[in-house]
């Protein structure tokens, strides 16, 4: 069966956006599921997680393709049932005729790519905004995470309330390295979502961590070794860059009849109560 026109033009437009050699080796990026039947919608839904809830609002939408920043499927699958939601996700979506791809790392390499986002959004001048470590191969369209360099330097207090701004954020967790007294900033280390593997390979720390979430231990090491540590949950390191996509994946289309939506129904999990 030949694969639905407008998906296989998302995909490639997707590919273009952010080229799939960008992503980490770990990664599963790609047309992760591909319905069989065929949608004749040129409708696509942005969201970072397909949830249950992104599902319901996919089929209700009518879209014939999901662009899912996060992987639905990331290690192998011994099984698909509709015993366990996330997958039965992928069946109704399939019987839906609704296919899934997913960009992941690749977006997190390619300049203009939400580490780049992130950097705005602490008012990083662009001339000051580097690749953490850069693939010789992709030096040209990317690389790992950014490191942002402030002079004069900032204070960790303007620099929270910068990321608090820009990301819409009431309350996010900062943890004070001792070693730093001062708090003064000049080195920022970004990555979106989870970024203590990469942070820790650096071959120069850096003042601040800046990414989404950290695990308890990797926080003690980071504090201890003299770096700051800005956490602001996982999701909403990624969230903000969903109407730039949108905006790029709507040029790259470059079709009247097409139509981008960001899904409502993606969320960050958890809440302060």
């Amino acid at each position: 069966m030949a694969q639905n026109v407008f998906t296989k033009a998302v995909c490639n437009a997707m590919q273009r956006i952010a080229p799939p050699v960008l992503a980490g080796s770990w990664d599963n990026v790609g047309l992760i599921l591909e319905s069989p039947v065929q949608n004749a919608v040129k409708r696509v839904l942005l969201t970072i997680d397909l949830t249950p809830g992104v599902c319901d609002e996919a089929i209700s939408h009518g879209v014939s393709t999901i662009v899912s920043y996060h992987p639905p499927i990331f290690s192998g699958l011994k099984a698909l049932t509709l015993a366990t939601p996330l997958q039965g996700t992928l069946l109704r979506c399939a019987a839906a005729g609704i296919s899934v791809y997913s960009p992941h790392s690749a977006l997190d390499g390619v300049f203009g790519g939400i580490p780049d986002w992130l950097a705005q959004c602490i008012d990083a001048e662009p001339q000051h905004v580097t690749c953490i470590e850069t693939k010789p191969a992709t030096a040209a369209i990317g690389g790992d995470g950014r490191l942002a360099t402030f002079d004069p330097p900032v204070s960790m207090e303007v620099l929270a309330a910068r990321i608090k701004k820009h990301l819409s954020l009431a309350q996010i967790q900062v943890g004070y390295s001792p070693v730093r007294p001062d708090r003064l900033v000049r080195t920022v280390a970004i990555c979106a979502g989870s970024g203590a593997s990469l942070f820790t390979a650096m071959r120069a720390s850096a003042d601040v961590w800046f990414t989404g979430e950290m695990s308890h231990h990797e926080v003690l090491a980071a504090v201890a070794g003299g770096s700051h540590v800005v956490l602001c949950g996982h999701t909403n390191t990624e969230r903000g860059y969903l109407p730039i996509l949108a905006a790029k994946l709507r040029t790259q289309l470059d079709d009247a009849d097409a139509e981008v939506i960001i899904s409502k129904a993606d969320a960050h999990p958890l809440q302060f109560v």
